[in-house]
């Protein structure tokens, strides 16, 4: 058997999770034909080829998945121990972060964010991906450093912080023939309404607080993104319910205004969520901060 050297585990796990020797490359700042080699080196320790070509990319043998686990704990435990010999100078460091949020957040966070890093931390990436179920896996696994949205299914192993509390408002066409400055509930109920299902949002609050009241939406579309909202309430005569601070940002995009709902509607806690394998990681650390640095209490985002 030949020697494992450690820097071919971090090109294993990025090969796993991005199914491309050249991503995994270009993360781990490395040549693809550097990459290549490890893995090929890999390869003759373990006497597998770890990874095959397919049609989706270069996907896990069965050896493979039996050595995951056992490759990310080692890569865990160098990860804290050099945490603990020095820290994460964001200036000078170039790591790719992956971030899951909800593509409100999307809209109305990380542009403050991708302007925070290009003047503080020039060599750090972003790459975003939608809340979704398997988020919680992903932050365990490390396949993404933070979630930022509302996660209540979220159980043991993670940690969490509030950046932001959020309320809902009605968005409606500037010129909709029969809705003046207020919404009444009547008029609630008889107008024809937008839906959107959209995973980490809170809007699950709203379905529930509305079965809860004996309030009904005539429903005439299910949207799987706040994106297209206002543009289809500006050219329509629908209404739907957003967070105010996608709202806010909307109203200035397209010919609608804001509403609020004639009936109260729960306040919802915006956090960010990371697994306690990557607590003690300096630069999850240092992005953690950063967040609630630009986002958490006292800087004007959401109602905090």
């Amino acid at each position: 058997m030949s020697r494992l050297d450690l820097e071919w585990l971090a090109v294993f796990d990025e090969v796993y999770k991005t199914a491309s020797v050249s991503k995994a490359a270009e993360r781990l700042g490395l040549g693809q034909a550097a990459a290549s080699t490890m893995l090929n080196k890999l390869r003759l320790h373990f006497d597998d080829r770890l990874f095959t070509r397919t049609a989706q990319g270069m996907q896990p043998t069965p050896q493979a998945e039996r050595l995951v686990g056992h490759v990310r704990e080692v890569l865990a435990q160098l990860d804290l121990a050099r945490g603990n010999r020095g820290g994460f100078d964001p200036a000078e460091a170039r790591r790719n972060f992956r971030v899951c949020m909800t593509d409100i957040s999307e809209v109305v966070l990380l542009p403050g964010l991708i302007d925070h890093l290009r003047r503080h931390a020039p060599g750090v990436q972003l790459e975003t991906e939608i809340i979704s179920t398997a988020s919680g896996r992903r932050l365990e696994d490390g396949e993404v450093d933070i979630a930022v949205g509302f996660m209540p299914q979220l159980d043991a192993g993670f940690y969490q912080q509030t950046l932001f509390k959020q309320d809902f408002v009605c968005l409606a066409a500037q010129a909709h023939p029969r809705i003046g400055a207020r919404l009444t509930r009547r008029r609630f109920e008889a107008e024809a309404h937008a839906v959107i299902s959209s995973s980490g949002t809170g809007h699950a609050i709203v379905d529930k607080t509305l079965a809860r009241l004996g309030i009904e939406r005539r429903v005439v579309v299910r949207l799987s993104s706040f994106l297209s909202a206002a543009r289809i309430v500006a050219r329509t005569e629908l209404i739907v319910i957003v967070p105010r601070i996608l709202g806010e940002v909307l109203a200035t995009q397209e010919p609608v205004r804001l509403l609020a709902p004639p009936f109260d509607l729960p306040a919802y806690a915006v956090k960010q969520h990371w697994h306690e394998r990557f607590h003690a990681d300096a630069g999850n650390a240092w992005l953690r901060r950063t967040m609630a640095q630009l986002f958490g209490p006292g800087t004007g985002t959401g109602l905090a």
